[in-house]
């Protein structure tokens, strides 16, 4: 395993990391509290060390398997969770200093941890990022002992740009993969001049860069896949990376001639992402140890080359660009 420092935290992370979002099972599957014991414990043995979480994931079953993963392994395992999608409704109104800091709160007994490493306001409607009360609110929280560091999960590189000009903001989870490609425009240089940690969420575009999906790819009625591919229940552009689904095919078919036959588009999508020396850390998700394996698969992989980094943008330009590229 490689790591890489994590911004200004000065935390070592492993550079293929864990996301939790589907740890129980796939999508719409009841949590299973063996399975995701299971998969953290398959992730800690193989060297990742940075495990991503939120209050929501599971209804708060995620936080409680992480926290047992960490008090139960020798290993340091840093935890980020993240805070504010428990309101309802999600406005950013609702987002007060009391509530969050119950938010926090609630966290800590979920894992039975006495301090989260890392906590990140969890995709705020963008005005939040104009209220510096809001970010004061983990000065305090630090000094008290509840948190290590506070971060932003964010939607859009202008709430990137904006969270990190707050000094108690230490990293930026954005989405960045082939088919999101305007973040090293400025996020990355700005995030690289303030020694900001970023963590890449979604790096498989919901599985369309595993290039296992076809127009015939039957996703369930509780699948995001299904009923958010417009932001219908949350974010646009949190599912496919806002790329319409039939375009998303195209531009896979065009980049499986890029790479080699015998190597597994979603490796090359990770190790794509691995391209970027500003990234910290990247956090596929997995439903089951094998995926744990089959994700740090891309860590083993050589460099993309410049041909494959040129073919790469062009897809992007030629197939992405003109949906996507201004929205996010």
């Amino acid at each position: 395993m490689n790591y890489r420092k994590l911004g200004k935290t000065g935390f070592s992370v492993s550079e293929i990391s864990l996301g939790t979002w589907q740890v129980g099972g796939k999508w719409g599957e009841p949590f299973s509290h063996a399975n995701a014991d299971n998969i953290l414990n398959a992730a800690a043995d193989a060297g990742i060390n940075f495990i991503d979480t939120a209050d929501v994931y599971g209804d708060g079953e995620s936080e409680k398997a992480v926290g047992r993963l960490v008090r139960s392994r020798s290993e340091r395992i840093y935890v980020a969770t993240k805070c504010g999608r428990r309101l309802q409704p999600h406005t950013a109104e609702a987002y007060q200093p009391a509530v969050l800091r119950q938010f926090v709160e609630d966290s800590l007994r979920n894992m039975h941890l006495e301090t989260i490493d890392l906590i990140q306001l969890h995709c705020p409607p963008t005005e939040v990022y104009y209220r510096p009360e809001i970010f004061e609110l983990f000065d305090r929280l630090r000094e008290e002992g509840k948190i290590q560091h506070l971060g932003v999960s964010v939607e859009k590189v202008e709430e990137g740009l904006k969270a990190i000009e707050f000094p108690n903001v230490t990293t930026v989870q954005l989405i960045f993969n082939m088919f999101r490609q305007r973040p090293p425009e400025l996020l990355f240089k700005e995030a690289a001049r303030r020694d900001i940690g970023l963590i890449v969420r979604v790096p498989l575009a919901s599985g369309l860069l595993t290039g296992k999906f076809s127009a015939q790819t039957h996703f369930s009625a509780d699948d995001h896949r299904n009923f958010n591919r417009h932001g219908e229940a949350f974010d646009k552009g949190e599912t496919f990376s806002g790329v319409d689904y039939a375009t998303g095919l195209e531009a896979v078919e065009a980049l499986k001639n890029v790479f080699p036959v015998n190597q597994p588009l979603a490796a090359q999508a990770l190790r794509w992402v691995l391209m970027f020396d500003e990234v910290s850390c990247v956090i596929p998700g997995a439903s089951s140890p094998a995926q744990i394996l089959s994700n740090l698969q891309a860590a083993e992989l050589p460099p993309l080359t410049p041909e494959q980094m040129k073919a790469v943008r062009d897809i992007y330009a030629q197939k992405i660009r003109p949906q996507v590229h201004y929205s996010w």
